[in-house]
């Protein structure tokens, strides 16, 4: 398989989680284009297994790494494998968090759907930070979060996942100041509706408000389509890189130019 080195990351480890496909396996592959060693992660062992045989196809440099990044302790885990493995980690892209409830309109959702919708989304964005910080804390490095647009941008049924959009923006710029005496940067990409990913199939596979909602925004990206996830990792591994020395606490919305300003 055929990458196109992006920049030079050489004697650069980095970590992504929820990388066994989709976004996460995007920015896998670039960043093991790149030069640096890759830990993949993933819930499953046999997809971590297939990511990183794939990925072997760039480069030698690609480990392995088990866990639930939603679960704290697994998180530990696999911030833990990935620095007993390679001596440290400089680079964290914390990718997978996918909501174990769909999006739907707020009246609609049990009391129960309100803490699950919020909790997958958000503490699988900030578990797998806190746990590789005293790796990252020991020679600097950066983390990229990946978040949603809808945390800028209301939209009718995506209020849950906004609110836990906003908390990772909110959290990215505080942990910008927080973590600038150890010369660690922090930053996130905003996503909206992005094809060639597991969401872009989970939402058009059968009928549902998430359908609904999202066949109407397709046809209203003023470039003609969604972004891609290729086009996503690019700005992920920018951020991630020593070409982004200078940006810290910044949340990049990659939306084709569906929504403009917010926070």
């Amino acid at each position: 398989m055929q990458s196109t080195k992006y920049m030079n990351l050489k004697n650069k480890v980095a970590l992504v989680t929820g990388s066994s496909g989709g976004l996460g396996l995007r920015v896998a592959q670039k960043l093991a284009a790149s030069g640096a060693t890759v830990v993949i992660n993933s819930r499953s062992a046999e997809n971590a297994g297939k990511a990183a045989a794939e990925l072997r196809g760039i480069s030698d440099a690609v480990s392995i790494a088990v866990g639930d990044c939603g679960d704290y302790e697994q998180a530990a885990s696999v911030a833990r494998q990935a620095a007993e493995a390679h001596g440290g980690i400089d680079i964290l892209v914390s990718s997978g968090a996918q909501g174990a409830i769909r999006p739907m309109p707020f009246a609609e959702m049990s009391g129960a759907d309100l803490v699950t919708a919020f909790e997958s989304r958000f503490f699988a964005r900030i578990f797998p930070v806190h746990a590789a910080l005293p790796y990252l804390r020991e020679r600097g490095g950066s983390v990229v979060m990946v978040g949603t647009d809808a945390g800028r941008h209301p939209t009718p049924g995506e209020s849950i996942v906004g609110a836990a959009g906003a908390g990772v923006i909110l959290i990215t710029k505080a942990l910008a100041k927080e973590f600038s005496r150890w010369k660690i940067r922090v930053n996130s990409v905003a996503l909206t509706l992005t094809s060639d990913t597991p969401s872009w199939d989970r939402i058009f596979a059968e009928e549902h408000f998430q359908k609904r909602l999202f066949s109407k925004l397709v046809e209203r990206f003023p470039s003609g389509r969604p972004p891609t996830a290729e086009e996503v990792a690019r700005v992920a591994v920018f951020l991630a890189s020593d070409e982004a020395a200078q940006v810290t606490g910044q949340t990049i919305s990659v939306n084709g130019g569906l929504s403009f300003g917010g926070w």
